[in-house]
């Protein structure tokens, strides 16, 4: 696995890691279609299971091989706590993913560099400047627009995916604090920590698997772990300043899925509220670089 680059990329280097960022996205978008269709007839805890599962198997050669970074671990309790953090986002994401549009799902994912703001003002005590500040009170006015009552009727979907964003956020943080840890480790303590959270509420709810869904559950695995490859080859080999308005059409893609899909037609009020977030992190992302 090369390591991830400290130099800046060039042109050639940017243009591959874009074309590994698009499968991650793309891989992602069939991961949650599959969820979508049908997580609704099953606990989101034994999607989740069934997920971790087949990551496993898909990691275990790789685990195998760099078997020797495991041998010294450092920062237990921070691992432990990114894996819980991790076991609730996704576990939130798969239940509102087969509640909420595609399209509003994926706008309110975007939420989480400015959620970070008030997390690292409130939680790291971290000197937040006036600029940052004012993009996250932008974004806000773009989430209030995505959710009002007249877009968006409440539903248990909502909360779910308010979840997902403020314990992806955290995960984030905690991951942060745990650079330098091989990737090898991460991944593998991320799918098994997933598989051993989740087996237990699994095991208390399962529902029987229709043969014909089987293959397509376990797809859902295989393309999230897959993905997760393919983000992190994105990130190892572009810069971040190239990658970061890329990620942005992972909303035309959702948008053209849930539209030619699930014959859901973005409304007026998501796509100003899409659009407001999306220029709320531009903002972050350029202020950053000064």
């Amino acid at each position: 696995m090369p390591e991830p680059q400290t130099l800046g990329a060039t042109q050639s280097e940017n243009l591959k890691a874009g074309v590994w960022l698009i499968a991650d996205m793309s891989l992602n978008i069939w991961a949650i279609s599959i969820v979508k269709t049908l997580g609704g007839g099953y606990p989101s805890w034994q999607i989740v299971f069934l997920r971790a599962l087949v990551g496993l198997l898909l990691l275990l050669p790789w685990v195998w091989r760099e078997r020797q970074a495991f041998a010294k671990i450092k920062h237990w309790g921070l691992q432990i706590l990114r894996i819980a953090l991790s076991t609730v986002t996704l576990t939130a994401s798969f239940f509102a993913v087969a509640r909420l549009p595609l399209a509003l799902f994926m706008t309110m994912n975007f939420t989480r560099p400015l959620v970070l703001i008030a997390m690292a003002a409130f939680v790291l005590g971290e000197k937040v400047p006036l600029v940052r500040w004012a993009a996250g009170a932008v974004g806000l006015i773009g989430i209030l627009i995505a959710l009002s009552p007249d877009n968006v009727p409440w539903s248990w979907g909502l909360l779910a995916v308010t979840i997902t964003v403020f314990s992806g956020t955290a995960a984030i943080i905690v991951t942060r604090k745990l650079k330098g840890t091989p990737a090898v480790v991460m991944m593998a303590f991320y799918t098994a920590g997933l598989a051993l959270l989740t087996a237990l509420p699994a095991s208390q709810t399962w529902v029987f698997i229709a043969p014909n869904h089987l293959p397509f559950l376990l797809a859902v695995g295989v393309f999230s772990q897959c993905a997760q490859f393919c983000f992190l080859q994105a990130h190892w080999k572009g810069d971040a300043g190239f990658l970061g308005p890329l990620g942005y059409s992972s909303l035309i893609i959702s948008g053209t899925v849930g539209f030619l899909v699930f014959n859901e037609v973005p409304t007026l009020n998501t796509i100003i509220g899409a659009t407001i977030i999306v220029l709320a992190t531009t903002l972050l992302s350029f202020q950053s670089k000064h």
